[in-house]
């Protein structure tokens, strides 16, 4: 978690303050394996407290569904933003658990053969299982327990990340 941190306030390092940072946890529920993106919205956002705006949480879900109009709606209320993008993948199971950050967008529904918009300027993605065969199927028997603690660490990385370059933010409090 340390080692993502760091990479990650290495990659914002260089935003002016100004710029908005915009995270978006692309995922669904309905699906174990993609459940990550919402785990990790939800996480975030007990700590988001004004340092970053939030999209997709278990609540509020961003997928297929809704990913061009939420691009949309982030592009007309956010002067360009800066948006880190969440996403699950299936990958070589020596591979499972590992979590990626990469530069540019990343392809949503690209596992599963869907043309889905890119999204994210930086982007952190987290192999769930195993692809290659009846991907639909492998995403919906992933285990539960694996999607949590990488949801867990990824939320850790991006709040520790983005409290590195913007600071935590002081508590408003009136003179006596």
């Amino acid at each position: 978690m340390q080692r993502l941190s760091e990479r990650l306030t290495r990659e914002l390092l260089h935003l002016p303050s100004d710029r908005q940072i915009v995270v978006v946890c692309v995922g669904t529920d309905r699906s174990t394996g993609d459940a990550l993106g919402p785990l990790v919205g939800t996480t975030l956002a007990r700590h988001a407290q004004g340092m970053f705006d939030l999209y997709g949480t278990l609540d509020e879900p961003v997928h297929a569904m809704n990913l061009s109009e939420t691009l949309y709606t982030i592009m007309r209320n956010s002067k360009q933003p800066y948006v880190i993008a969440i996403d699950a993948c299936l990958g070589q199971v020596a591979s499972v658990g590992c979590i990626h950050l990469a530069s540019g967008p990343v392809r949503p529904g690209a596992g599963v053969n869907k043309d889905l918009p890119p999204v994210g300027d930086i982007h952190m993605t987290g192999i769930v299982n195993v692809g290659g065969f009846m991907e639909y199927f492998v995403l919906q028997n992933t285990r539960l327990n694996l999607v949590v603690k990488m949801a867990d660490i990824i939320a850790g990385c991006i709040s520790t990340a983005i409290r590195n370059i913007r600071g935590a933010p002081m508590p408003y409090a009136l003179p006596d």
